[in-house]
């Protein structure tokens, strides 16, 4: 299972990662018309955490076990037994926001005007998720779980492939 990873070491909280992901997640793909023209605004499906030097991008975790999906009223969270990725059917979705309450890792946002959760479903229409390909430090990075080494002395994951 994928799923996007970030180096806590390089990444500056400039938050371009959020730029892409609302851009990736509009109806225009143009940066300019997402931002200037779109209404309501596309938001994105990925937050940026700043403390002192420290910041970091976070989205889904595509859990092994998904208490979004299972506590999701409506069956608008779904996990796909294949991938391994957890989306979101906002036709479904009733904007109840148990999925976020459910959530142990806060990775689920609200989106209050078309009363839908959001969450990263790491674009499936593209190769590279939007976050990572546009992360201009390289900070962020897609690959499967088990090419990922967590350093027990810091909150960094380490990638070993």
């Amino acid at each position: 299972m994928k799923k996007v990873y970030v180096n806590e070491d390089i990444c500056m909280g400039c938050g371009l990662c959020q730029v892409y992901c609302s851009v990736a997640h509009s109806h225009s793909k143009d940066i300019i018309k997402a931002y200037k023209k779109e209404s309501p605004r596309p938001l994105p499906r990925i937050r940026v955490e700043k403390q002192d030097e420290t910041a970091f991008s976070f989205q889904c975790r595509h859990c092994d076990v998904p208490v979004c999906v299972y506590s999701c009223l409506t069956g608008a969270m779904k996990k796909d037994p294949d991938t391994g990725v957890v989306t979101v059917d906002s036709e479904k979705c009733i904007g109840c926001w148990t999925c976020i309450v459910a959530c142990a890792n806060g990775a689920i946002a609200k989106d209050t005007e078309r009363k839908v959760a959001l969450k990263c479903d790491l674009c499936p229409d593209e190769e590279i998720p939007a976050c990572v390909a546009n992360c201009p430090n390289e900070a962020l990075y897609v690959c499967d779980e088990d090419m990922v080494e967590y350093d027990p002395a810091t909150p960094v994951a380490i990638k070993t492939g």
